[in-house]
């Protein structure tokens, strides 16, 4: 992989030699634009707007228009003067839990590798560091031009930096949410809560982009000078939202028959509502042998043990009715 970007990760008074990398790649599949007339490539030039000429890039400047339109040009010796610590250095600013880090700051990622032997020992201290305590390293660095904020966590054996954006880049929710006073019935909850245990899990390496896909079968498809039917994907068959419940019952029933995805245990909260008995689940087959055998098992020693019983009541019957005929027979009287 090739850097983009070379200094110093700085960690107290420990500074770490580094080299900056992307981590992710576009695998977008990327179109020019066509002149429809002749087959020609579009291109775009940068053109003065006073003389109608194209400039070339050495010819060019920075510049920052005020709002009366005034422009403040900036060279790239006035931006190499500015006093910034972070120009070639990370700067790690605090240590702080992960989920400290709002989800929305986050940004694009890159890896950190070793810019010379040297560094390898405070590299792999400070990463073994990180993953003992389970933290990540708030830092700051400087690249293409602006400040970033970042966040330093551990990914396997490598250190990664996710650029973050500054908590003003982040916009407020407000009128986003629903107005007004929504209500939602606990049946209705526990319909949905069904649906996503339904839903199951998934690998994440298992989901593929098929627009990405498609596409590539078009294009291929064409260089062989097929020209392929036209088709309309198929639209999800929606439903107006009147019976809410309704529509969810339903929506189980077509996850369950839905191939693929391994079903989620279900959660220990237990739910006494009509919902619930709706959507229990039949008791597993194991389970319910189990018990079968346990019932047969306890039948048989009711039917033994009555049997016994009837056993021993006939014998102890004969027995005083034997008793009592010895003893009403008349006694013979010595001579």
């Amino acid at each position: 992989m090739r850097s983009i970007w070379n200094g110093s990760l700085a960690f107290g008074l420990v500074s770490i030699p580094v080299k900056l990398m992307s981590a992710t790649e576009n695998r977008a599949v990327s179109f020019r634009q066509i002149h429809t007339a002749d087959g020609g490539r579009v291109r775009y030039r940068k053109v003065c707007e006073l003389e109608d000429e194209e400039v070339a890039a050495a010819d060019t400047v920075r510049g920052y228009e005020m709002p009366d339109g005034t422009v403040v040009t900036v060279t790239d010796e006035d931006l190499a003067s500015l006093p910034l610590r972070t120009t070639k250095t990370i700067e790690v600013v605090a240590v702080l839990p992960a989920d400290r880090i709002d989800p929305l700051q986050m940004d694009a990622a890159y890896y950190l590798a070793v810019n010379g032997t040297d560094a390898a020992k405070p590299y792999v201290l400070l990463r073994e560091a990180l993953r003992r305590t389970g933290n990540v390293a708030l830092t700051k660095f400087a690249l293409r031009g602006r400040e970033r904020l970042a966040m330093l966590r551990v990914v396997g054996e490598v250190l990664c930096l996710h650029a973050l954006l500054w908590p003003d880049e982040i916009r407020s929710t407000d009128h986003v949410a629903p107005e007004g006073r929504v209500t939602v019935k606990d049946a209705e909850l526990d319909l949905a809560d069904a649906l996503m245990d339904t839903l199951g899990e998934i690998d994440p390496d298992s989901v593929h982009d098929e627009y990405r896909t498609a596409l590539d079968e078009l294009i291929t498809a064409k260089l062989a000078g097929e020209v392929p039917a036209p088709s309309r994907p198929q639209e999800p068959a929606g439903a107006d939202v009147i019976d809410l419940a309704a529509i969810l019952e339903r929506s189980v029933e077509a996850a369950r028959k839905k191939p693929g995805g391994t079903p989620r245990k279900a959660s220990a909260k237990k739910s006494t509502g009509p919902a619930a008995k709706k959507t229990a689940r039949p008791a597993p087959k194991k389970t319910a042998k189990k018990t079968a055998k346990k019932t047969a098992k306890k039948a048989a020693k009711k039917a033994v043990a009555k049997t016994a019983a009837k056993a021993k009541k006939g014998t102890a019957a004969k027995t005083a009715a034997a008793t009592a005929k010895k003893s009403a027979a008349p006694r013979k009287r010595s001579a």
